[in-house]
């Protein structure tokens, strides 16, 4: 599991944000910028977002060249609810990127000094039960102003943005919360006459480190265990966000064969079904048709842009629309008759938990359809690649994962230019 890391300038690296991505089995994928590394287009495979700091103005492209792309790239993890933190100018450029400002503050604020922990944080995921106050390494010039969406979470007398997050998992941090001794090191290095204006900013690193460090490590840790617990979906939040707006258009013609899927699922008239991934809602009008007026149909997706491509389209008439994470359904057991789900297994790191939530809200003698409207031999010449033996939908596997989990696989079509499998709840 990847983290895309952005670091503007060598000394300004990751330290102590690295250490605990590393340590919640995460792999920090460092940009160098500074060095010409390029910049990704997109988030692709990447779990979380992390944006470092910087000389540079998050206002001004003059000696930022890859500002814009940063941007970019930040309001894509925000609409995405890819996990964010980003650190000084990271934490300008996120303002920015939510919709606030960021510009010159009030002078040069370098040194050990205080923060004050805000109200707001009793309730936040990382800062959450953090002292009233703690003493930070401070090294900036700018600031920033917030959107109206965002929560502030830490302010000092100087700068009264110190902290702050945008929506459920993106934050902000003027401060230094990451460093380490050798990173203070660094940064004195670095930048001498910043440095020379800050009495025992060497001296005092050690001490001042040791009374923050567990404060640091909750922080980095909460944020690091956040990113773990929500790769399941981050991915496909990452990748289908940004096609939304052009998915039902794209694949407009696929409606009659998705329609003529749902009929081979043996659904009846007041009947509960579910469609899993239900991305713009192709088979929610076929679906309504087979449970009839009185039937109960649910289209549930982890990606809400999704969701709402499907409003839009008016299959909120057909069905309930419910932002979900497949591997983890907010329904009864045994609560529903059919399951439908095109696509999906092959975007979750692990089927075989998938499979076996999916049986537990089955009732016995449901049924399970998963479908693509092409092959599996098809689907790999397309994408340039060869059939894939570790493939979930592959029969070898599909069948003893299903059988493990609960459903006997009745029928497995691979076709040339549809993929099938049908399978029966038992128990």
């Amino acid at each position: 599991m990847a983290v895309l890391v952005v670091q503007h300038a060598a000394e300004e690296g990751p330290y102590e944000i690295g250490t605990s991505l590393e340590a919640a089995g995460l792999a920090p994928r460092v940009c160098r910028v500074w060095a010409g590394d390029p910049l990704p287009e997109d988030l692709n495979g990447a779990e979380a977002l992390v944006v470092l700091g910087g000389p540079m103005s998050a206002y001004s492209d003059g000696g930022f060249p890859t500002r814009a792309a940063e941007l970019g790239l930040l309001r894509a993890a925000l609409d995405a609810q890819v996990p964010v933190l980003g650190v000084c100018l990271g934490a300008q450029l996120l303002a920015v990127a939510a919709g606030g400002t960021a510009r010159p503050g009030n002078g040069l604020q370098v040194g050990w000094g205080p923060v004050r922990i805000g109200s707001a944080a009793a309730g936040d995921p990382l800062f959450a039960g953090l002292p009233e106050q703690l003493r930070v390494l401070h090294w900036h010039g700018d600031t920033m102003d917030l959107s109206a969406g965002a929560v502030a979470l830490a302010s000092c007398d100087r700068c009264p943005v110190q902290a702050f997050r945008v929506g459920a998992a993106a934050w902000g941090l003027q401060f230094h919360l990451e460093v380490d001794a050798a990173a203070v090191d660094a940064f004195a290095t670095a930048f001498p006459d910043d440095a020379a204006a800050a009495p025992g900013l060497r001296e005092d690193a050690l001490e001042e480190l040791a009374v923050l460090a567990p404060h640091r490590s909750r922080v980095l840790g909460r944020f690091a265990a956040l990113v773990a617990a929500r790769a399941a979906y981050t991915s496909p939040r990452a990748f289908f966000t940004p096609r939304a707006e052009t998915w039902e258009e794209r694949f407009a013609a696929d409606g009659p064969v998705y329609a003529a899927a749902v009929a081979r699922m043996g659904i009846g008239v007041g009947q509960t079904v579910v469609d899993l991934g239900c991305g713009s809602g192709r088979a929610l009008p076929a679906l309504r048709a087979g449970v009839g007026d009185k039937g109960v149909v649910l289209g549930l997706d982890v990606t809400a842009a999704m969701l709402d491509a499907a409003a839009r389209h008016g299959r909120d008439e057909l069905a309930a629309l419910l932002l979900a994470d497949a591997c983890h359904l907010p329904l009864p057991s045994g609560s529903v008759d059919g399951i439908f789900s095109a696509g999906l297994i092959n975007h979750l790191t692990e089927p075989a938990p998938a499979l076996a939530e999916w049986a537990r809200v089955t009732a016995p003698g449901g049924t399970l359809l998963l479908f693509h409207p092409s092959g599996r031999v098809e689907r790999a010449a397309r994408h340039g690649r060869p059939l894939d033996p570790d493939d979930p939908l592959a029969e070898t596997n599909l069948r003893p994962a299903l059988n493990a989990a609960g459903w006997r696989l009745a029928r497995h079509e691979d076709a040339r230019h549809h993929f099938l499998a049908h399978a029966v709840r038992v128990g």
